[in-house]
């Protein structure tokens, strides 16, 4: 019996031309390049210039991965944009991309998961288009943290950059087999609010009347990532009869190398399936799944046919998984 899939046509991805390395970071607060390697696996993040927004970054990449698609903006219909650090508190960031874009049709709305962010928006727009509510989607994860960082602590404010991903969903007709389905297979989200104040942004418009920085307890968030992230796609292996095996490419939230590492081994997934870019991007939040995943696609690794497994965990916390076939 055939489904509905939401089909992967492109993607696309934009980073900020500021790059900010370790030594930078070293020379103006007490840390080194050897403390952040270790701990992290960061190297550099890219840091978006003054007066550049969350909504040029996420229009940057939006308009690579519709011509990456080869498809017209006009022919989207759903634009779902997750993002932490929108342009102002309403209207909605992804408001701003459509405009640029020249949509006047359809729906654009924000998604708030923080690092679980595109995710979660992938599948809300999966969902929305499996449904016939809209054809064709654009998925977009994009984050300016250096705007929320506290950088006068060593302990957040290395970890972070900023940046910008996306992917372009058409809902297609296909055969009704996980296993060798196009698009999107299965997801899977959670999430458990009595881990908030584990990592937060202290600062909101109803609490404070303030933006705020983030706040992070490392260890605490550390010791819940590789439970909740293998929870998650243990549940979509369940879900579709695959496992490690199947899986062609690995691609986590990139925040911590030790996590990604962690949740590889546990996985019993090998490490030369797993897609990292934390060195040079940093944790962007919504965004590093989608620039992760760009940066398979361009050098060839990703390829049609391909299974494709995302997971993130977030504040809140959140976290979750997708199947994707390319």
């Amino acid at each position: 019996m055939t489904k509905i899939r939401s089909v992967v046509l492109g993607c696309g991805s934009y980073l900020p031309e500021q790059v900010v390395t370790n030594a930078q970071l070293a020379a103006r607060i007490d840390t080194s390049d050897e403390w952040i390697v270790q701990r992290t696996g960061i190297r550099e993040r890219h840091i978006a210039a003054d007066g550049e927004f969350t909504s040029h970054l996420a229009i940057k990449a939006a308009q690579a991965a519709l011509a990456d698609a080869g498809v017209d903006a006009q022919s989207i219909d759903l634009i779902v944009l997750a993002t932490s650090t929108p342009d102002n508190t309403f209207p909605a960031t992804a408001v701003a991309v459509q405009h640029a874009l020249g949509i006047n049709h359809g729906a654009a709305f924000d998604l708030q998961a923080v690092c679980s962010g595109f995710v979660f928006a992938l599948a809300t727009a999966d969902n929305f288009l499996r449904s016939g509510a809209f054809k064709r989607a654009l998925v977009i994860g994009a984050e300016t943290f250096s705007r929320i960082l506290d950088w006068n602590d060593r302990g957040t404010c290395v970890l972070f950059g900023d940046g910008a991903g996306a992917v372009v969903l058409d809902a297609q007709e296909q055969p009704g087999k996980a296993a060798t389905d196009r698009g999107v297979v299965t997801t899977h989200l959670r999430s458990d609010g009595r881990h908030k104040a584990k990592l937060f942004v202290d600062g909101g418009p109803s609490s404070t009347q303030t933006v705020g920085h983030l706040r992070m307890e490392g260890r605490e968030v550390f010791k819940h990532a590789v439970g909740m992230i293998t929870d998650v796609i243990v549940d979509a292996f369940e879900a579709t009869g695959l496992n490690a095996d199947s899986i062609d490419w690995f691609v986590p939230h990139q925040a911590n190398k030790r996590i990604i590492d962690a949740s590889a081994h546990k996985l019993h997934i090998a490490p030369e399936k797993v897609v990292l870019t934390v060195d040079r991007h940093g944790n962007t939040s919504a965004a590093s799944i989608p620039l992760a995943l760009s940066v398979a696609r361009k050098d060839g690794r990703i390829k049609r046919g391909d299974m494709v497994l995302l997971e993130a965990m977030g504040g809140g916390f959140t976290w979750g998984s997708a199947l994707v076939r390319w």
